[in-house]
């Protein structure tokens, strides 16, 4: 019988590569957004694409009737924006999901939640799964997605196999966030170099993310009920990344030299002018953004090793090569 999968968020960077390679497989792929114009792509990858918004609860329900796997992907992912807006998109979605999933009988719910649980101003290296969290969320998208996670880990209390996987920086073909992000920043005052760039961060190829995702859809239930960290295990500076990318794109890198605090105070003033001023939209620098920037943090990926046999297969500069290819033919 053909596996029969629904991916929620599939017009998305991550959702799009899952139902690409979810269909190669000869799956049964349902791609759940919002976006008609990009679900003709999703078609054209393979997958039936299922126009509904997982806010309305009927509608997240009913898109899980049959399924034998939900890959929920969808979130709103921005370090700027209105706390219901996350709230919505995060958190009801999530819970929207997880109870058309146990309505149905959906045999595995993989939720992709975010390591941005555990950003903080202060360096940290090796972070485990089970390490506390910071006693505050960096920003209203780290604290509904801890929310979120909290609403899954429910329903695996009442039943649901549920594997959490948090992928850090994700990056590859298709990306619209990670590093067009930089390259703007590139062609405007320069990419923000705090410190001189030296935090030492983890990236992970989209492609490793899609294995782990995989790997969750037939790991033995005794693995079901936690949280994975995903990279790609090769920690590196942040200046040393942003020069292995735009040697690979043939750019100059034009980066700006700023002290990590300087930069953040920087920021939380401008998000006060922000706030008071919300038609100027999403500052060109948050608190959020200057510790990921500025700050050490690296994550300890053993527990996927062990438990889910998770080995990264598409190297950091595997990836940058991949990236860097697929940008020179959109451009």
């Amino acid at each position: 019988m053909m596996t029969k999968v629904l991916v929620t968020g599939a017009t998305g960077f991550l959702g799009r590569h899952a139902v690409r390679r979810f269909a190669e497989l000869g799956w049964e792929v349902f791609g759940l957004g919002r976006n008609l114009e990009a679900g003709q792509q999703i078609e054209k990858d393979g997958a039936v694409f299922v126009c509904e918004d997982l806010r309305h609860t009927e509608a997240a329900v009913r898109a899980c009737t049959g399924m034998d796997l939900v890959f929920h992907c969808a979130a709103l992912s921005s370090p700027w924006g209105k706390y219901s807006d996350f709230v919505a998109c995060n958190v009801e979605a999530t819970r929207n999901i997880a109870e058309g999933c146990k309505r149905h009988g959906v045999p595995r719910l993989i939720h992709i939640s975010t390591p941005s649980l555990y950003s903080s101003r202060k360096s940290r290296l090796s972070i485990r799964e089970a390490d506390p969290l910071p006693p505050k969320p960096a920003n209203s998208y780290a604290a509904t997605k801890l929310m979120a996670e909290s609403v899954v880990q429910q329903a695996a209390g009442e039943g649901l196999a549920v594997f959490i996987l948090r992928p850090r920086a994700i990056f590859g073909p298709m990306d619209n966030a990670l590093f067009p992000r930089l390259l703007a920043a590139n062609q405007g005052k320069g990419v923000p170099l705090l410190d001189g760039g030296g935090a030492m961060i983890d990236v992970t190829c989209v492609e490793n993310v899609i294995d782990a995702m995989l790997l969750c859809s037939s790991a033995p239930l005794s693995a079901a009920g936690r949280a994975y960290n995903i990279t790609n295990g090769e920690p590196i500076l942040f200046r040393d990344l942003l020069e292995r990318l735009f040697a690979r794109l043939e750019i100059p890198l034009h980066g700006r030299q700023l002290p990590y605090w300087t930069a953040y105070v920087l920021a939380g003033l401008l998000e006060g002018v922000y706030k008071l001023l919300p038609f100027l939209g999403e500052p060109v620098l948050t608190r959020y953004s200057a510790s990921a920037l500025g700050v050490s943090q690296t994550l300890d990926i053993s527990l996927a090793r062990e438990q889910l046999g998770y080995h990264p297969r598409v190297t950091t500069d595997e990836g940058l090569q991949s990236f860097a290819e697929w940008w020179r033919e959109q451009k």
